[in-house]
Order: structure tokens, then sequence, then C-alpha cells
């Protein structure tokens, strides 16, 4: 049977390629902002909407490939109430990492697994994370040396890389905070046969 991972994320398929899965990476165009958009005036809460932003990534793989098993995922980041959205540039990057300097956030991370057509399985996991009270000299330095790479994930951070130096804290699946809660869904691909017993 295959798998198929709705993502373009290059973290997520990292996490499947070092766990050993054999998979496909194929990315799912959906309206993300409009997504979000339409939970925000629906009331949705942060959870509710992450796993409706990766339930409509896998829906969109599922129904051009139902022979697949086929995951997708989302995550948001909340801080105080608000949402916060991958920054557009390095600038964008800047403004958010100083509104996080010092103050507890979390990444709201959803996983949905569909099978035959359908939604078979999810999982919601919220790591908490604190940035430290870094300096701006410290900011600017993080910066530059990260570069673009700032604007692939919704904290503007890699926890695998320099990113950690941001943080005082970190409370959760280390893997949930990279993007994809790999502990429940290789126990849910083993039920399907996709991964080891």
């Amino acid at each position: 049977m295959r798998l198929i991972l709705a993502s373009q994320s290059a973290s997520r398929r990292a996490l499947l390629e070092a766990a050993g899965l054999s998979f496909e990476a194929m990315p799912a165009a959906v309206d993300e902002a409009a997504i979000k958009e339409s939970a925000k005036a629906e009331g949705m809460t942060p959870a509710d909407a992450a796993l409706l932003l990766a339930d409509a990534k896998a829906a969109r793989i599922a129904r051009r490939h139902p022979e697949a098993v086929v995951i997708g995922a989302d995550q948001l980041l909340v801080c105080e109430g608000e949402w916060f959205d991958k920054p557009a540039d390095v600038q964008a990057a800047r403004r958010q990492l100083e509104r996080l300097r010092g103050r507890a956030h979390e990444l709201v991370t959803a996983v949905v697994g569909w099978r035959a057509g359908q939604r078979a399985w999810q999982h919601i996991a919220t790591p908490q994370l604190a940035m430290r009270d870094f300096s701006d000299a410290f900011l600017d330095a993080y910066l530059a040396r990260e570069g673009a790479l700032v604007t692939q994930s919704v904290g503007a951070y890699r926890l695998e890389g320099p990113g950690i130096q941001l943080m005082r804290d970190i409370r959760g699946e280390h893997t949930a905070i990279l993007g994809l809660a790999m502990l429940p869904l290789l126990a849910w691909l083993r039920e399907q046969g996709l991964a080891p017993r």
C-alpha cells in the first residue's frame, strides 16, 4: 500500500525518512490563508483550525489517490490568544520574534490520516515553548545566520538548528514541535501495516 505525505515541508519529510518509512511527498494546493480566516470568523479553536488545515491537505491528495494512505499535517503558533503565520520575509520574522521574545507560546500541531477516501485517524499535540529575553544583537546575528530559512516555519525558528538558542523552556514531544507528532503517527501506521510491528 502506498503512503503519501500531503506536504512540501522538508522537516516533515525528514522525520518520516529518519523513521525508515517508505513514502511519497506530494504538496497539496490549498488556500491556507482563506481556511484560517474562515476558522477565525467561525470562532474555531486553534486546535480545530489546525485540524481543518491538515484535513484539507490530506483530502486534496486522497481524492486523487484513493488507494493510498495519506498523511496531512499543519501547525499553528498561538501566543496569548494571537495566531501567528509563517513570516513572509526576514523583516516579518524579526517583528514576529520581537513579539515572542520573553513570552511563552504553544505550537498546535495536527496530523490526520486518510484511508479509502475518508479520514480514518487524527491527533493533536500542543507543545509549550518559551523564548528567552534575547538581546537585539543576538537577534541580528540569528537572522543573518538563518536568512530565508526563518520563513519556512510558523515560529521563524528551527529547533534542529540555531533556533534552539532562542528558547528558555520547551515542553512536549520534540517531533511535534518539528511539525509531525511521530509517536502517535507511527502507532497508527503500524495498525495500517505501513510500519513494522
